[in-house]
């Protein structure tokens, strides 16, 4: 999700949830190779695992773009075909790529034969609502023939005239054929993507598909990813929100250090105590303070207010195996 998904929102999930993968914003390949690699693609080693979402139409430059990636350690690279942005038509990248299957596998083949790290593709239904589960699976088939093995499928058409968010609204969902998708192909592995607002509904789709992606319901209220360590991973651990809060104004403090602005991380907080007593003014605080000593002050009041949520953490086992359920 661009402009959500940086570095600061990431670091911030990771406080919530340890296995959770997470994902970048969509990232043009050329933004990597002629802008700033470093301001787009740094993070902080307690991300992992972390992939970079790349979007692009010319194999080269894409092929260019994931070694940089995986030269920065990230996880995984992941090929967007999902967004219906009139910017993303006009550059020839994102949903309106589906329309030629064939020379969208090219790029993935390029993509995995450029870095060792797995390549994967984040993908919709079809387009202008005229899409067919055949169809659909044929996409799967031809993609799945480069190599890809991971398809993120936002279960809904893109309809290329209507706008970002429309698209998020208007075409109907069919998880169900992400569903069938995971019966079809075994061998693959699926995760599906669009609409779903809890865990409770993320846990129905993973009894039938590989992975969920959970993306702007997290960001509305990131503790929904509270018990995911628990209930998914089957963690003994669910962290508090003050706990969380706390980390996180260690964390700015740091970034202030290294010239990141205040507001850059913490409007990523707003939303952390969503949904409890005095959230609104925790949000009202930070908006108007912008500032490490807003974020003091925040936590002054808080601390007063809330008791601890949850368990202290538990260190990591060095090498334990990451799962692959996707976040976001």
């Amino acid at each position: 999700m661009v402009d959500r998904t940086d570095r600061h929102f990431r670091f911030l999930v990771r406080q919530i949830t340890r296995r959770t993968r997470l994902y970048t914003e969509m990232v043009v390949d050329r933004a990597v190779l002629f802008g700033d690699a470093k301001r787009l693609l740094a993070f902080r080693p307690e991300e992992h695992p972390v992939a970079l979402q790349l979007a692009g139409s010319d194999p080269h430059l894409l092929a260019r773009a994931a070694r940089v990636g995986e030269a920065f350690g990230y996880d995984e690279i992941n090929l967007n075909l999902g967004c219906p942005s009139e910017k993303a038509q006009e550059a020839g990248f994102g949903a309106c790529q589906l329309a030629d299957p064939e020379r969208t596998a090219d790029l993935l083949l390029a993509l995995k034969e450029a870095v060792r790290v797995p390549v994967s593709v984040k993908m919709r239904l079809g387009l202008e609502g005229r899409e067919t589960y055949s169809g659909l699976a044929n996409m799967v088939e031809t993609f799945a023939r480069t190599g890809v093995q991971v398809f993120i499928v936002h279960a809904r058409s893109a309809l290329l005239s209507l706008s970002t968010r429309q698209n998020r609204e208007v075409p109907p969902l069919r998880h169900d054929w992400v569903h069938r998708l995971k019966k079809d192909f075994p061998h693959l592995l699926f995760v599906t993507n669009g609409g779903i607002r809890s865990l409770e509904e993320a846990r129905f789709h993973l009894e039938r598909v590989d992975g969920v992606m959970m993306g702007r319901a997290v960001y509305e209220d990131p503790f929904l990813l509270a018990e995911a360590d628990r209930l998914v991973f089957g963690l003994p651990r669910r962290p508090g929100r003050l706990e969380v809060a706390r980390r996180m104004r260690v964390y700015l403090e740091e970034e202030l250090q290294a010239g990141t602005p205040a507001w850059a991380v913490l409007r990523h907080l707003l939303n952390l105590f969503r949904g409890v007593p005095k959230g609104r003014l925790w949000r009202r605080l930070l908006s108007e303070g912008r500032s490490l000593e807003a974020l003091d002050r925040a936590l002054g009041l808080w601390a007063e207010e809330v008791e601890e949520e949850g368990q202290k953490e538990e260190p990591d086992p060095e090498g334990h195996p990451l799962p692959r359920p996707a976040a976001l």
